[in-house]
């Protein structure tokens, strides 16, 4: 049974293919992983705190000084 020009153009397709994929490493010819970050959630949360919550507890601690500087010179 001869081949029809559809079969012929995906056998020269997966021929190629093949012969590409040939002497390569199979780390190369599988998917990728998804990579784990390095650095765990909570690590990240403990930074977040220290770095936001020690500004948002500065900030507490001036916030009434101004307001009251503003509120002098409103006077």
């Amino acid at each position: 049974m001869a081949q029809t020009p559809k079969q012929r153009r995906a056998n020269e397709k997966y021929a190629k293919h093949e012969a590409a994929k040939r002497g390569k490493p199979e780390t190369t010819l599988k998917k990728s992983q998804k990579q784990k970050s390095p650095v765990s959630i909570g690590w990240v949360v403990i930074l977040a705190f220290v770095v936001c919550g020690g500004l948002a507890f500065e900030l507490l601690r001036i916030v009434p000084d101004i307001w009251s500087a503003i509120t002098s010179l409103v006077k």
